[in-house]
């Protein structure tokens, strides 16, 4: 969860900086490291190999958290958004529109809490 933090601080300063392509970056990895954390603190039966690409962690969280119903289905759709604008910041070499990098940052703000809230008993930094 330290990472999803810092990704949080990074996604938000390089937004305000005018950023979007790296604050949107940093907002899908602020997800991507909560959702990991998530999944392996939620008891689920996922092997931790199956966290370690993208497809696979989001299937396995997916799966393991959202159709169970034990994480919103909005948090799973936020988290398919960022993976989205992420790719299209990192390798399409178009430039996300600033509205949409600035709703991802928020999205990650509350993704990292919730999953906070729903996994871990720790307050955050």
């Amino acid at each position: 969860m330290a990472k999803a933090d810092q990704a949080v601080v990074s996604a938000k300063l390089l937004l305000e900086a005018g950023d979007v392509d790296g604050a949107c970056n940093r907002a899908y990895y602020a997800m991507f490291d909560a959702a990991r954390a998530a999944l392996l603190t939620s008891r689920s039966n996922v092997q931790p190999e199956i966290a370690r690409t993208h497809n696979g962690l989001i299937t396995a969280f997916s799966l393991n958290l959202v159709k169970t119903k034990r994480v919103p289905i909005e948090l799973g759709k936020a988290l398919n958004r960022a993976e989205e604008l992420r790719l299209i910041a990192d390798y399409k070499g178009d430039s996300v529109e600033p509205e949409d990098a600035a709703r991802s940052v928020l999205e990650a703000q509350e993704f990292v809490r919730s999953m906070r809230s729903l996994f871990m008993q720790e307050t955050p930094r």
